[in-house]
């Protein structure tokens, strides 16, 4: 399956969450929600993935967890805050470099559109 597949699949799921749930929720609420529509669509998803930090010739297991790490391709970071600043960019980014992705999804449930609070992130690692 290739990536725009796989993140039409995620946003679909998405969508049927926040269509089903709404905004205003906790973040933990989508998180659990995202992840049962996903499974049952039949994604390969890792939830909390742990993400290493290498630094040279170091391993520092940190405690870095991406909320999704789906098809071993793509991070999802999921979010429910009243908007998305560069701190949530910067955190997706971090990821997607952790763990040698090149594509993610930052997903704000906390708007009354959700198309207005999906942010695909590319990294040019």
């Amino acid at each position: 399956m290739k990536d725009n597949d796989i993140t039409g699949k995620i946003i679909g799921c998405a969508i049927n969450v926040h269509k089903a749930l709404g905004p205003g929720l906790l973040e933990s609420a989508y998180t659990a929600c995202l992840y049962y529509e996903m499974v049952k669509s039949g994604l390969f998803v890792e939830k909390e993935k742990p993400l290493p930090l290498v630094y040279e010739e170091v391993k520092l297991d940190c405690g870095y967890r991406a909320d999704f790490f789906v098809e071993k391709s793509i991070i999802v970071e999921v979010k429910s805050v009243d908007t998305l600043n560069d701190i949530h960019l910067a955190q997706t980014l971090t990821y997607l470099k952790l763990a040698k992705s090149r594509l993610g999804l930052l997903i704000n449930f906390n708007v009354l559109q959700l198309k207005n609070g999906i942010k695909r992130v590319v990294n040019g690692y």
